[in-house]
């Protein structure tokens, strides 16, 4: 039995975030950390990129792979609307940067140490024992792992979902790839581009991100209730490459996909006496988006100054009740089919500020504000959904089906 003051189970963008935040913690103030990562398979997180946005300056500004101070949305009709982010730029950070400088820190930093195993369960102490938690689990070796902390912070996917009113997916599909000729306007990257096949149910929009004038990661997104097979992502990025970029003679350097559940659930932040989510697990992803870089960054900030200062370290919300509420509504309208979402978020862009519309997107934004920027929205049926939500139940099934 091994003991630390915290461990931190899972090494994706929640576990390395706050590993590095304690890192940052003078000698005095460190807890002595373990991170658990997990062994090489489909326990381990693949190879992500992590977009979000703020101002010049931030703390991963070395590692990231690009910046733009360009967004662009198109409608159906292909008509663009494109805004300056000033003073916040979109920055794009890659899984692999952000491990390899995080693991770099770890290894340079007195009381904190990173292993590799499987973790089965995080389990009480037995009566009569220190208050914090037990972590079960298995070494890469095969051996036992058995870790004693007085606080445990895990960042795995829930075994099952908390309950919710409407659960739709964000599923995508991303090429990196490299033209032969100049396609992408290396200061701009393409938010949403509508011009793809629209689904039945839901919405879908090309997503590209420029880091040349002939490179670029290349996605296509859908927001709705089930993923599609393999070949259905791959035809459509083909088509928005090949019909709607005009690309022209490209190769595929790099291949990424994901599956980002967007629930109004409300997940518990706290799994045991001495144990608490974070990440995805513990709500930091905006449901009406699926961004969840910055709301990471908000909560292990959080916990980090609380464990300086001796106190509980139980992660805050990564959103405001307000945010969540608003999401809510959206979530139940883009579901039941009252909103066309392609439409609204075409709308929204080119109506509101750039910069106002990204400070929303954070919850940064004032009540006079979100009340401004509802206005843009198709009233009436927002304001049904907003008067049906209190009559639905959350359920652990939840299909998101209109009544």
């Amino acid at each position: 039995m091994s003991d630390a003051d915290v461990v931190i189970v899972g090494a994706g963008a929640a576990g390395l975030s706050l590993a590095h935040r304690l890192c940052a913690l003078g000698p005095r103030e460190r807890p002595a950390v373990v991170l658990v990562e997990a062994p090489p398979g489909p326990r381990r997180p693949g190879e992500r990129t992590w977009c979000y946005w703020e101002e010049p300056g931030g703390p991963y500004d070395a590692w990231l792979t690009a910046s733009w101070d360009r967004l662009r949305v198109r409608g159906e009709d292909g008509a663009p609307t494109t805004g300056r982010t000033a003073p916040l730029r979109y920055k794009m950070l890659r899984s692999r940067e952000f491990t390899a400088a995080v693991e770099a820190r770890i290894a340079a930093t007195d009381g904190v140490r990173r292993l590799t195993a499987t973790v089965d369960r995080i389990a009480d102490p037995p009566p009569g024992r220190a208050p914090g938690a037990e972590v079960h689990g298995t070494r890469a070796d095969g051996s036992p792992l058995r870790l004693r902390a007085r606080w445990v912070f895990d960042s795995r996917p829930p075994s099952a979902p908390p309950p919710a009113r409407t659960v739709l997916l964000q599923h995508f599909r991303g090429w990196f790839v490299r033209t032969r000729r100049p396609v992408f306007r290396p200061d701009t990257v393409d938010l949403m581009d509508f011009r793809t096949p629209q689904p039945a149910h839901g919405l879908s929009f090309g997503y590209v991100l420029p880091t040349g004038p002939r490179t670029a990661l290349v996605e296509y997104t859908e927001f709705s209730r089930s993923v599609l097979p393999d070949a259905d992502y791959d035809r459509a990025l083909a088509h928005y490459l090949e019909e709607v970029l005009a690309a022209g003679p490209y190769e595929t350097t790099g291949v990424e996909h994901g599956v980002i559940p967007m629930a109004d659930s409300r997940p518990a932040p706290r799994a045991g006496a001495a144990v608490f989510r974070i990440g995805a697990a513990g709500g930091a992803i905006r449901p009406a988006t699926g961004y969840a870089f910055a709301g990471i960054q908000r909560q292990t900030r959080a916990v980090a100054a609380l464990l300086r200062a001796g106190r509980t370290p139980l992660p805050p919300p990564a959103h405001r009740a307000r945010s969540l509420a608003m999401d809510a509504v959206l979530l139940r309208a883009l579901d039941t089919g009252r909103i066309d979402g392609a439409d609204f978020f075409a709308r929204l862009f080119r109506t509101v500020p750039t910069p106002t519309l990204l400070r929303f997107l954070d919850g940064a934004t004032r009540p006079v504000e979100d009340f401004t920027l509802g206005l843009r929205t198709p009233v009436l049926p927002m304001l049904r959904t907003a008067l049906e939500l209190p009559l639905l139940r959350r359920s652990p099934s939840a299909s998101g089906k209109a009544p």
